[in-house]
């Protein structure tokens, strides 16, 4: 068992429904080993969302991917805890909400898989470790612990 951390993210889409507060929450139920250690609220540049999405730009949906990565303000955090990568994954569900499992944040708050809500990063070696570094930078890290009530707080500050 191995502790890491992962990088999340509430996309542009959930966030502007106002969607962040309540996959938190669920984060923290499907979670309960992991803590948040860092959350911001910021709208990443296209040049940020290539450098995110570099893995993906030979995929014909590449452009598509960018534009909604970009299409407002989305609410970064940095999770940590024992495989909590592959755990987060499972929270989250399939990528698309038709198809993910009952319980899991895509099922309910996803649209489609255009607006699926969350990213996560991949159970792939080293993708949590290079997004955590590409959206927290600084990297200082200190367990929020309330990160519910923090993304309210967050959410508010930016409407």
């Amino acid at each position: 068992m191995t502790t890491q951390q992962t990088f999340l993210a509430i996309k542009p889409e959930a966030y502007s429904r106002g969607d962040a507060t309540g996959i938190i929450t669920m984060l923290s139920k499907l979670l309960p080993d992991a803590k948040c250690v860092a959350m911001k609220s910021y709208q990443p540049s296209e040049a940020l969302a290539k450098e995110h999405y570099a893995a993906l730009s030979d995929k014909p949906f590449f452009p598509e991917l960018i534009e909604s990565f970009t299409a407002g303000s989305i609410l970064g955090m940095v999770w940590e805890g024992t495989n909590v990568v592959e755990k987060a994954r499972e929270a989250m569900g399939a990528t698309d909400p038709v198809a993910a499992a009952e319980g899991t944040i895509r099922k309910q708050y996803g649209k489609h898989i255009g607006d699926n809500a969350i990213h996560g990063s991949d159970t792939d070696p080293g993708s949590a470790e290079r997004e955590v570094k590409i959206h927290f930078p600084e990297g200082e890290f200190n367990e929020i612990a309330d990160p519910a009530g923090k993304s309210q707080e967050l959410c508010q500050a930016a409407a």
